[in-house]
C-alpha cells in the first residue's frame, strides 16, 4: 500500500480533501502531518513514497529542504478544461538568474516528457519588447527574457518563443511551460489565475530532489487540495 504524507495547519480544507480523496483512493495509506519538522522528517523517510505540504506554511519546510537538496525548484501544473501547462518559477526566491530559469526549464521539459506531453515554452519579461529603456529594471528583465529564449533553443531544441509581458498570448498559443521573470512575478500569476479566478491547480511539482514533494498553498481549496493528493498519488506509478 502506498503512503502520502500531508501536511495539516490552520486551513481545515486539508482535513475535508483527505476524506474525499481516501473514498476514491482506498488502497492510499494517508499519513497526516501537523508540524514543519516532522514534514521534512516524512520526506526523508524511505516508507513515505510522497509528501504533500497541504496547508502547513512553506517557509520553514523550504529552508530545511534546501539545506538537503540545495537545487530545489517548483513549477505550479495548472490544469483547467481549455489551457493545462507549468508555471514557474513559484517560489519568491526562486529564479532569480537566467541559469536559474534555464534549469527549472530543463526540470518542466523533462516532467512533460514523462507523462507523454511535448513541451512548448514561453518565456515572459517585465514589459513588452518596445518598452526597453523604461526603467532599469524593465529594461534588464527584456534582455535577460532574450538571452533565456536563446539559450532554451540552443541547449533544449524545444519549441519556445518570448512573450515579454503578455501572458495572455502564451496562454492563448497554448504554451504548457510559462516562465516568468522571477518567482515574486511568477507567485502574483499563480495566486490572481488559481486563487482568485480559481483555475483548477495540483499544486507545485518540486524539482532537485528524489522524492515526490507537491508544494501547496495554504489558501487553497477543499477541490485543489483533492487535486494534489491525486497528483501526488499518480506520479508514484510513473
Amino acid at each position: 500500500m502506498k503512503t502520502i504524507a500531508i501536511g495539516v495547519g490552520e486551513n481545515e480544507n486539508i482535513i475535508q480533501a483527505c476524506h474525499i480523496f481516501k473514498e476514491k483512493h482506498p488502497k492510499t495509506n494517508l499519513k497526516l502531518i501537523y508540524r514543519d519538522e516532522d514534514l521534512v522528517r516524512a520526506v526523508l523517510d524511505k516508507q513515505i513514497d510522497s509528501v504533500v505540504r497541504g496547508s502547513l506554511p512553506a517557509s520553514n519546510i523550504m529552508k530545511e529542504l534546501k539545506e538537503k537538496y540545495p537545487y530545489l525548484s517548483r513549477a505550479t501544473y495548472v490544469n483547467g478544461a481549455e489551457h493545462e501547462f507549468l508555471l514557474t518559477p513559484v517560489g519568491i526566491d526562486e529564479g532569480e538568474t537566467v541559469e536559474d530559469k534555464l534549469n527549472i526549464v530543463k526540470n518542466c521539459i523533462n516532467f512533460l516528457k514523462k507523462v507523454g506531453k511535448t513541451p512548448k515554452i514561453a518565456v515572459l519579461a517585465e514589459g513588452r519588447e518596445d518598452d526597453f529603456g523604461r526603467g532599469e529594471e524593465v529594461s534588464q528583465s527584456i534582455t535577460e527574457s532574450k538571452r533565456l529564449t536563446k539559450l532554451i533553443e540552443e541547449v533544449t531544441c524545444e519549441e519556445v518563443k518570448n512573450y515579454f509581458i503578455l501572458v495572455e498570448k502564451a496562454i492563448n498559443d497554448n504554451c504548457n511551460i510559462i516562465v516568468a521573470p522571477n518567482g515574486r512575478v511568477g507567485n502574483i500569476i499563480f495566486r490572481t489565475l488559481v486563487l482568485l479566478n480559481s483555475w483548477p491547480s495540483y499544486g507545485a511539482i518540486t524539482f532537485g530532489m528524489d522524492k515526490i514533494y507537491i508544494d501547496t498553498s495554504r489558501d487553497q481549496s477543499i477541490e485543489g487540495y483533492v487535486r494534489s493528493l491525486t497528483l501526488a498519488n499518480s506520479l508514484d506509478d510513473i
